[in-house]
């Protein structure tokens, strides 16, 4: 293809883009002032050229295929880059300015991001923040987020991103519980206690332990099994048994004493271990707005 034909499907590659973000050719025409029509014909102009279908169409919505999620990666990018270009001035000053959409896990949200939100914004009075919190993982492409951050050991392919920080399993327990039920010394003795467990997929009731050389394994059984981190910090609170939290979930009340560390020579090592991982689409252009929010974050849970 020569120089002239990709300049010639720059335009349609900015209405794609649109039409991915508006949602719909309607909507994207209103936008652009055009017609529905018109920004169709554009976009099968450019599935030809590429000879691609980009777009699956049906008569309710439109929905990107694996090669449509890829080429409007490189969509966006462009339009970043463009956004980039025209932005010199306050780049170059700068100034970082406009909105930041951000996805966050509940309990990662809530406990440890959303406090840090007021001195970010106190810093930069010109960037605003959407942060949502919520753990159905989306799609920085197709939710058209800026930033979201992951917890796990395997960060996705095809992003940018960064660990943020390590994410620790812990055993806890009230000091009720624990006067009533007694403070077991080895993982096994867990047999003998109600264990609050998350339950969400085959082997969560299986907990995996390690203790330098020694391994164990226990399958543990309670009254109570929740899928979210917070239910079982209130369920451990109401001294309902033992539970594994993150560290950040339980950090507050084991500093106040409302909970107690169980079994700490102990390392939990089974599921949903890893780290807190701050990912954003791969782009040379990254706007100010999203590199200082970045740069803000390391800094603050580097020191913590």
């Amino acid at each position: 293809m020569s120089t002239n034909d990709r300049t010639a499907l720059l335009p349609g590659m900015a209405v794609f883009a649109r039409v991915v973000e508006a949602g719909s050719f309607s909507a994207a025409a209103r936008q652009l002032g055009t017609t529905a029509s018109a920004v169709s014909r554009q976009v099968a102009r450019l599935e030809q050229a590429l000879s691609l279908r980009l777009l699956e169409r049906t008569t309710r919505q439109l929905r990107l295929n694996e090669a449509g999620q890829e080429f409007y990666a490189h969509c966006r990018s462009m339009l970043d880059a463009a956004d980039e270009a025209l932005a010199v001035g306050d780049r170059l000053m700068r100034r970082p300015r406009g909105l930041v959409r951000m996805s966050v896990p509940k309990a990662y949200g809530k406990f440890v991001i959303s406090p840090l939100m007021p001195g970010f914004l106190h810093c930069y009075p010109e960037v605003d923040v959407q942060l949502q919190i919520s753990d159905q993982s989306p799609s920085l492409v197709e939710d058209g987020f800026d930033l979201l951050i992951k917890v796990t050991d395997q960060p996705p392919g095809g992003l940018a991103g960064k660990p943020l920080a390590a994410v620790r399993q812990l055993l806890c327990a009230s000091p009720t519980y624990l006067r009533e039920h007694g403070t077991p010394q080895h993982p096994q003795a867990l047999l003998r206690h109600s264990c609050l467990f998350l339950g969400e997929r085959p082997g969560d009731d299986r907990w995996h332990f390690s203790n330098g050389a020694q391994q164990e394994v226990v399958t543990v059984r309670g009254r109570y099994i929740s899928n979210h981190s917070e239910a079982r910090l209130e369920a451990a609170l109401a001294d309902l048994g033992i539970t594994v939290l993150p560290h950040f979930t339980a950090e507050r009340a084991l500093a106040e004493g409302r909970l107690v560390e169980v079994l700490a020579p102990w390392r939990y090592t089974g599921s949903y271990q890893g780290a807190a991982w701050l990912l954003w689409r791969q782009n040379l252009h990254l706007p100010p707005k999203q590199r200082v929010l970045i740069d803000y974050l390391s800094e603050a849970l580097a020191q913590g």
